[in-house]
């Protein structure tokens, strides 16, 4: 059973509904304890991060969602994959949930001038190492982007990137930790491969 985190930012109709598409069983939760009989765990997002930190906080998944990911794959997606992190700088400083080192900031500083942000679209991959989410996809397959804010500093987790007018963060690995920057579920059969990856784990 893959856990989808419901804490009121994911785009859960169509997680859920790629899911189905790949004969996964999926349950969309915000109850920590029903999550935690899940043997996979997604975590969606869309929006501010910090508004998306308190809200985890909130519904007490903040402290869940890491414990969780010691023990059964964790899938963040888009800003879920940005709250992976050890802190935003998106309107200030906040604090992720401290799974992966690096940190998340804005495009507009790090890619070159005459790129809109945010990045929306579609964009080709280039995978940097050899990974497990990815295992499906290859170099040169497109993925469908919506953002402002990406990671910086987290080399060590980087599975692939994309060029922005400049290297983007689009996909992260360490140990039971994942992360795509891409919505997967709205990245066409390229992205069901990566879901399907991820069943598979």
């Amino acid at each position: 059973m893959i856990g989808i985190v419901d804490y009121g930012c994911g785009n859960l109709f169509s997680l859920k509904s790629s899911f189905a598409r790949l004969g996964a069983a999926t349950v969309v939760s915000g109850d920590a304890r029903e999550l935690g009989k899940c043997d996979r765990i997604v975590l969606p997002g869309v929006g501010a991060f910090a508004d998306a930190v308190q809200k985890l906080i909130a519904c007490g998944l903040d402290k869940a969602v890491v414990r969780m990911s010691k023990h059964i794959p964790l899938l963040g997606i888009c800003l879920g994959m940005q709250l992976l992190f050890e802190k935003s700088f998106e309107y200030g400083e906040h604090a992720g949930l401290g799974l992966l080192e690096g940190s998340v900031v804005t495009l507009k500083d790090r890619v070159d001038k005459g790129y809109k942000i945010p990045q929306m679209g579609w964009n080709a991959l280039a995978i940097v190492r050899k990974n497990r989410l990815l295992a499906r996809v290859k170099d040169g397959d497109h993925m469908y982007f919506v953002h402002s804010y990406h990671a910086v500093d987290c080399r060590d987790s980087v599975t692939a990137v994309v060029d922005y007018g400049g290297d983007v963060t689009a996909a992260v690995e360490r140990g039971n930790v994942f992360g795509t920057q891409f919505h997967p579920e709205k990245s066409g059969d390229s992205g069901l491969a990566v879901l399907k990856a991820f069943t598979e784990l």
